[in-house]
C-alpha cells in the first residue's frame, strides 16, 4: 500500500492535535472524570477508529481496511490488559484519582512515541529480512505461554525497575498537588506520581515486545501498524476510567490474549514457511504446504476469542460472586 510522504505527516500531525486537545480540555484541570464523560469520549473514540478504518477500505482496498481492523481488535485487547497493570501501578504508587488522568496522558504519549519507534524498526527489518517472521512468530508464541500460564502474578511498582529506580532517585512521600518534582528542605525530589509515569513508561516498552509484532502480524503496512496503535491508545485514557471496575471481572482475559498471540504467532511462522530465504529450511525455497490464513479469517477469529473470553469471565465471576452470597 503506497503512503506519501504528505499521508504520513497529516496523520502524525492529526494525532498530535487530538493530544493535545485532550490535555487542554480534559486533563489540565484535575478532575476524576464521571462514568457519563469517559462514556461518550471512548464512544467518539471507538467511533472514530472504526470510521477510520471503513475510509482506509474504500480508498485503499479491503485487505488493507480488514487488516487494519484486526490490528485495531488486536491492540485494543492488549491495551485492555495493560489497564489491568495500570491500575496496579496507580494503587501501588497510591495516586489521587484527580491526578491519574495526568498520570495516563503522559504515560499514553510515551507509549505512542515508543511504539512509534519499534514500528519503524520493524519495518526496516521487514522489508530487508525475511527470516524476521520466523523471529516474531517464535516471540509471540512464548509470550502467548508466558500469557497463559504466568501472567498477572507480577507488581510492576515493586519490581526490580522501581526498587533500581527508588535507589538512585532522590523520592519524596507526596505528590505535592499533582507535581512531578518538589522541593523539601531546599532539595529538589520526585514525587510518586513522576515515579508512576515512569513505571507505565517503562511497562508500555514491555508490552510494545508483543503488541508491535502481533500486528505485523496481521499486516506488513507500517502506516496500518501504526493507526491501529495510535486509535487503540487515544481512547485508552477514557476506558481506564469507565470499566475500571469491570477490569477485575475479566478473569480469562489473560487466557484469551494468549490465544490470539498464539494464533498471530502460528501465522507468522506460516507466513515465513512461505516466503522462505532462510537457506536451511527447504532449501531457501517456498514451503509448498505452508497456507497462507487470509485476514477475514484473522478478523473472525480475533473477535470471536475476546468475545468468548469476556463472556465467560462474566459467567464466572456471576456465578462465584452467586457462590458466595449469604442465604436470604
Amino acid at each position: 500500500m503506497p503512503v506519501t510522504p504528505l499521508v504520513w505527516i497529516l496523520t502524525l500531525a492529526v494525532t498530535v492535535a487530538f493530544f493535545v486537545y485532550e490535555f487542554f480540555a480534559h486533563v489540565r484541570r484535575p478532575h476524576e472524570p464521571s462514568v457519563g464523560e469517559a462514556a461518550r469520549w471512548s464512544a467518539f473514540y471507538i467511533g472514530l477508529a472504526l470510521l477510520f478504518g471503513v475510509g482506509l477500505g474504500s480508498v485503499a482496498g479491503w485487505t488493507y481496511g480488514g487488516e487494519y481492523f484486526a490490528g485495531y481488535l488486536t491492540e485494543k485487547a492488549l491495551s485492555v490488559d495493560n489497564l489491568f497493570v495500570f491500575l496496579l501501578l496507580m494503587t501501588g504508587f497510591a495516586v489521587p484519582k484527580i491526578y491519574q488522568q495526568k498520570v495516563l496522558m503522559i504515560g499514553i504519549v510515551i507509549a505512542l512515541v515508543l511504539r512509534g519507534a519499534f514500528i519503524a524498526i520493524g519495518a526496516g527489518l521487514i522489508a530487508n529480512f525475511s527470516w524476521v517472521f520466523y523471529l516474531f512468530g517464535a516471540l509471540l508464541l512464548v509470550l502467548a505461554y508466558r500469557q497463559a500460564f504466568t501472567g498477572g502474578d507480577h507488581d510492576p511498582a515493586h519490581g526490580r525497575f522501581m526498587t533500581f529506580v527508588r535507589r538512585h532517585l532522590p523520592v519524596s512521600d507526596d505528590d505535592d498537588g499533582g507535581r512531578l518534582t518538589t522541593v523539601r528542605q531546599g532539595r529538589r525530589l520526585f514525587t510518586p506520581m513522576f515515579l508512576t509515569i515512569v513505571a507505565i513508561g517503562f511497562i508500555d516498552l514491555i508490552f510494545a515486545v508483543d503488541s508491535i509484532p502481533a500486528v505485523y502480524g496481521l499486516t506488513e503496512e507500517a502506516y496500518i501498524v501504526f493507526t491501529a496503535n495510535a486509535f487503540a491508545l487515544m481512547g485508552l485514557r477514557q476506558l481506564y476510567f469507565l470499566i475500571g471496575g469491570l477490569l477485575e471481572r475479566l478473569v480469562y482475559l489473560a487466557q484469551g490474549l494468549a490465544v490470539i498471540l498464539g494464533f498471530i504467532g502460528v501465522k507468522l511462522v506460516l507466513h515465513a514457511l512461505h516466503v522462505n530465504e532462510v537457506p536451511f529450511v527447504n532449501g531457501g525455497e517456498s514451503v509448498a504446504w505452508a497456507p497462507e490464513i487470509p485476514i477475514w479469517f484473522s478478523l473472525l477469529f480475533i473477535a470471536t476469542t475476546i468475545a468468548v473470553a469476556t463472556v465467560a469471565s462474566l459467567v464466572k465471576t456471576r456465578a462465584d460472586g452467586a457462590a458466595v452470597a449469604p442465604p436470604e
